[in-house]
């Protein structure tokens, strides 16, 4: 049930057509894991958090660095040198003290993804590096957990959401890390506004995932060029 401070707090998404408390109350239910809370990380933690997801859970083991601010909304000038994970915390427990917040101040790795993804229903996929989106893509078919993907470089985002059809996996997508992949080569810049864009967009997916209001990008990929306002959705065959 829904507290009555909680039916305040969630107010418009109660009186609102094909949501009301039944999805709420599904929101309140889920448990979430958010891999890494960078610049997709800051949108999507916020506005899980302030949709009340009941319990989210945060793998990040970086720390805050200047050059993150211009982007990572969820951080301030202060919390430079302070672990992204619990500065995280701090913010979203003063945003919604009504969720519960499990911190793994730590890197997804082959040997703790499954151990760790098995205790929550679905995974959102924010990392920085194509390593640990294969990691993640893989431990999420195995157990069955839907995958909700986001990529951003430069002017240009992506998002799909995977593991819901059979063999619609991310590695259907994209079968592995190219080997000409370099460090430097994804270090090419990023407008400020893109992972916020891309990061709201991941956030309605897993609330949609969640509550099963509308319908998801699962077997499509969402191609967003803000540059030119192009937005582009194909079908995953």
């Amino acid at each position: 049930m829904l507290t009555e401070k909680e039916k305040n707090r969630y107010h418009r998404h109660l009186i609102l057509p094909e949501f009301g408390e039944k999805a709420q109350l599904k929101l309140k239910a889920a448990k979430v894991l958010v891999v890494g809370a960078g610049g997709l990380g800051s949108p999507v933690l916020t506005y899980l958090a302030a949709a009340g997801v009941g319990q989210i859970g945060i793998i990040e083991k970086d720390v805050v660095d200047e050059t993150n601010l211009q982007r990572q909304i969820l951080y301030s000038t202060s919390d430079i040198g302070k672990p992204k994970s619990l500065m995280a915390k701090e913010r979203l427990s003063s945003l919604n003290p009504n969720v519960q917040i499990s911190l793994y101040n730590d890197w997804l790795t082959e040997e703790n993804a499954e151990k760790i993804i098995s205790d929550y229903d679905l995974v959102v996929d924010c990392p920085d590096n194509l390593q640990t989106r294969f990691l993640v893509s893989d431990a999420t078919s195995k157990l069955g957990k839907p995958h909700i993907f986001g990529a951003i470089r430069q002017y240009d985002g992506q998002v799909a959401v995977f593991n819901m059809k059979p063999g619609n996996t991310y590695r259907k997508l994209f079968v592995d890390i190219p080997e000409d992949f370099s460090t430097e080569e994804s270090e090419k810049g990023v407008l400020g506004v893109l992972p916020g864009i891309i990061g709201c967009i991941m956030a309605n997916e897993t609330i949609k995932v969640i509550t099963g209001t509308g319908i998801t990008l699962s077997g499509k990929l969402l191609m967003i060029d803000i540059k030119n306002n192009h937005f582009q959705e194909i079908t995953i065959a």
